[in-house]
């Protein structure tokens, strides 16, 4: 049987670490891995995570699974940070999920019974592996048109051309903030128009929000995705922890349900907790104890919030000093949108030649498409990137 087997593609994102694992010179710069790093390079451990570490380590007497859709002290956290008062919780059905992927698989695996023959609208770009499971599961893909590269900003009229040829159930998927990999967002406005368009043709909108906090604020990331919960009849939301909080491999996330129909909470519920059994079974809990923990204690809360803030803040510096030096070194603003995009990322809109150009001269590691991880510079680090994407003649 295994003879039949064939190679998979290789993960374009994971093969480039390996290349930079592999590449000798000590003055090459990690900016394609999708993970936050500080200065120093590393991705540490955030402060209130090691004292919910610590309280749990002390108090903790049991490790027995919780329930099938995770504990709901958990969901009821997790819809209060990114929904508030939004909409109603009686409304929302819940499951945690191994990280913010196993919440997108579950979200797809669900729209796959609910509606077999819907199609799903993914920005152009997307985060790579959406349009992988959605092949994987054979769920069919539509692209719409996202990411000007002229402007580096957002094409909206042409996405929203785009979407007026959706037909009623199919599915729109929509980035909560920090769009990866472009880091260009929508604004409220374009937010509204994008619900009455959801609503006039009976579209269903899921929203991938994995970098809340990263970008204008806690709340201020919360702002679209609470408009669509509110705004639309139903919609699906997918979550993580593994950014926010720097929990990576505790690989923590969820999975929301929302409808405006409180009766069809408990159906919804069911299913959730269904789909988990027929995939992993019980989530992990070591996470979203700690997550939990946290956003319930005011202490753990406010020295989390503040630390984020920090992350925030700094990645907001690394993009208005790429952006600066840049403008030095070439004399234009033409890279002023690095300065406005938000989150980790950027696109540079640049070519895969161009980009190969940045790593076998300069060592400089970014993805094909010119996404790069704006957290993987530093001071050192920003005018030697400014003077190669001078020097490659982007």
């Amino acid at each position: 049987m295994f003879e039949a087997l064939k190679a998979q593609p290789a993960d374009k994102i994971l093969a480039l670490m390996q290349k930079f694992r592999e590449d000798p010179r000590s003055d090459k710069i990690d900016l394609g891995v999708g993970v936050y790093k500080n200065a120093e390079g590393v991705t540490p451990v955030m402060r209130a995570i090691k004292a919910a570490e610590h309280q749990l380590w002390e108090t903790q007497i049991s490790k027995a699974y919780v329930g099938l859709a995770g504990d709901p002290a958990y969901a009821d956290a997790m819809i209060k940070l990114i929904l508030a008062d939004t909409v109603e919780r009686g409304n929302i059905a819940a499951a945690a999920t191994p990280g913010g992927t196993g919440a997108v698989r579950q979200a797809f695996e669900l729209i796959k019974i609910a509606n077999p023959s819907a199609r799903v609208f993914v920005s152009d770009p997307t985060w790579p592996n959406h349009i992988s499971i959605l092949n994987y599961l054979g769920i069919e893909t539509v692209t719409y048109r996202y990411f000007d590269r002229t402007t580096c900003g957002v094409n909206f009229d042409a996405m929203m051309s785009d979407l007026k040829t959706a037909v009623k159930g199919d599915v729109v998927l929509l980035h909560g903030c920090c769009h990866n990999p472009t880091g260009a967002n929508l604004n409220a406005v374009q937010w509204q128009e994008v619900i009455d368009l959801l609503n006039a043709r009976g579209l269903v909108p899921m929203i991938d929000i994995a970098y809340q906090g990263f970008g204008d604020g806690l709340e201020e990331d919360a702002v679209g995705v609470r408009m669509v919960a509110a705004g639309t009849p139903e919609c699906l939301i997918a979550a993580s922890c593994s950014k926010n909080f720097g929990i990576y491999r505790e690989r923590t996330g969820l999975l929301m349900m929302v409808s405006n129909d409180a009766a069809s909470q408990k159906l919804n519920q069911g299913t959730l907790a269904f789909l988990n059994r027929q995939n992993y079974s019980f989530p992990p809990d070591h996470g979203a104890r700690l997550v939990t923990m946290i956003l319930n204690d005011d202490a753990l809360r406010a020295d989390w919030a503040a630390e984020l803030e920090e992350v925030r803040l700094g990645m907001l510096g690394l993009r208005q000093g790429l952006a600066d030096e840049l403008q030095r070194l070439s004399g234009s603003d033409r890279f002023g949108f690095l300065a406005q995009h938000r989150g980790m990322f950027s696109l540079l809109g640049t070519t895969p030649e161009l980009v190969e150009k940045l790593r076998a001269d300069n060592g400089i590691y970014m993805v094909g498409d010119s996404r790069m991880n704006i957290a993987g510079l530093n001071a050192d680090t920003i005018p030697i990137l400014a003077k190669a994407i001078i020097d490659a003649g982007i």
